[in-house]
């Protein structure tokens, strides 16, 4: 077994499970942020860039359940080096993709490595986190990763404008974390210890070790694997709490699968590649904020209003969204001369809208299941919420193309177009502002239910501790 080792106070593991954070989310911005050097690389449109992000996104909501398999047999950090492998072997492959079909194929196993990362860091964070405390810990891994994403995003846009040895920079960059990924993934499975091996009876590897020491004696007969997955995943969606976050978490992601057309948005306005990586980076500093802030709100509202505290928070950020994307892609005139009104805007924005995850969804799961199951509820969250908000940004780019008049053929790239703008601008509005409101709206429910589930997994575990006393 692995010892718990620390740096300064400071847990190994926690560092390497955030700095796999920090590239999880460089990768998931790669591709966005060079929208337009892929578009003229592959003669592809907005549909077509689109139908990219919604491979990877589908992909790593369908498959996600597979990490709550997984953790149910492998200790977490096996998990995550898994999956690690996936992304990074993926990604690289783009990077020298010459067909649009390569790229397709491989940004959908970019996703299924995603899809085994993710559940595995959310219920790695809320096992080593206590209640009331959880949301600055989820706030401090979407800080930390963020970190990642405003880093991927810059390190792509600022490279696309270059090439490098002969070597497009857009591709040069991908190759580049590739390689940072997978150096990370092996530091995670050699140096990152599972919270399940240090307190081992709270979490139930002790009741898993005596049932696999009676199996090996024969008494037991061996567990199913694929068994034990449908009695898990059964048990996490029949929890009232967890089918509303999912339902808002559906309407509710949408405009966050929107807003990867921000840098198109930008460049076809007329911004350059580091003015437009500027306003970008900004707004990803103004959502690691906001994430951070929101949970820390929401941990101390908590201890106020225990059973509504976070819920509060959430729908206070749902609605912040539809005033803010009202201002950003309407009332500010769409010219380059106003760039420090968007900054201003897009960083005001990110720190109001991006509070729900961290003051609200993730903790309220590691309430509502035992913590053996914890993996499993955030990896069908995503599944289920993921898979529909992947629809996104294909539809953005029908609603551009179709209603707005948007035209790939005739809208010039390089130096900006004002009605390839105007469209793209419409389609992101018609995709965040209904949404938005809709999140709001579906939180309500939770007022009525989250009390109720959360204590019954309070007795679920008391039980658990009493039978193993």
């Amino acid at each position: 077994m692995r010892a718990k080792k620390m740096i300064y106070g400071f847990s190994i593991s926690l560092i390497l499970i955030n700095l796999a954070s920090i590239m999880e989310r460089a990768d998931e911005n790669l591709l966005p942020a060079v929208y337009k050097e892929v578009s003229a690389a592959f003669d592809a449109g907005p549909t077509d860039l689109g139908y990219l992000t919604f491979i990877m996104n589908f992909l790593k909501s369908i498959a996600s359940p597979l990490a709550g398999v997984l953790a149910l047999q492998y200790d977490r950090p096996t998990v995550l080096a898994i999956g690690t492998v996936f992304w990074a072997i993926s990604t690289g492959a783009v990077g020298v993709s010459q067909y649009f079909q390569q790229v397709a194929f491989w940004r959908g196993v970019n996703g299924l490595g995603l899809a085994i990362v993710i559940p595995s860091l959310q219920s790695f964070i809320a096992d080593s986190y206590k209640d009331g405390t959880r949301g600055a810990g989820f706030g401090l891994l979407s800080l930390i990763g963020s970190v990642g994403g405003i880093g991927g995003s810059i390190l792509a846009t600022v490279m696309a404008g270059r090439d490098y040895w002969g070597f497009p920079g857009w591709r040069f960059a991908f190759i580049v974390v590739a390689f940072v990924s997978l150096l990370i993934g092996l530091l995670v499975y050699f140096y990152t210890v599972d919270p399940r091996k240090t307190s081992p009876s709270y979490y139930g590897d002790d009741e898993h070790h005596e049932r696999s020491h009676l199996v090996g004696n024969g008494i037991f007969p061996p567990r199913s694997i694929w068994k034990d997955s449908w009695i898990t995943a059964r048990s996490v969606m029949k929890v009232r709490t967890f089918q509303i976050i999912v339902l808002q978490g559906i309407v509710g992601s949408l405009p966050w699968t929107a807003v990867v057309f921000f840098t198109m948005w930008f460049e076809l306005i007329g911004f350059d590649n580091r003015g437009s990586a500027g306003l970008n980076s900004l707004f990803a500093i103004g959502c690691a904020s906001g994430s951070f802030l929101g949970g820390v709100i929401a941990d101390r509202l908590s201890r106020r209003y225990p059973d509504s505290g976070r819920i509060m928070c959430a729908q206070f950020s749902a609605f912040m969204g539809i005033p803010f994307s009202w201002i950003l892609l309407t009332v500010i005139p769409q010219s380059v001369d106003y760039w420090y009104s968007y900054a201003v805007t897009l960083f005001l924005m990110g720190i109001t809208i991006s509070w729900c995850a961290t003051c609200a969804n993730n903790p309220m799961f590691a309430e509502v299941v035992p913590p053996k199951h914890r993996t499993m509820i955030y990896a069908f969250d995503r599944a289920f919420e993921g898979s529909f908000s992947s629809l996104a940004a294909p539809a953005v780019g029908m609603v551009t193309e179709k209603i707005y008049g948007y035209n790939a053929k005739t809208v010039n790239l390089a130096n900006g177009s004002v009605a390839g703008a105007y469209a793209l601008s419409r389609g992101l509005l018609t995709m965040m502002i209904v949404p938005f409101g809709l999140c709001f709206l579906f939180y309500s429910p939770l007022y009525f239910v989250f009390k109720r589930d959360r204590d019954n997994a309070r007795l679920a575990a008391s039980a658990k501790e009493l039978e193993l006393m």
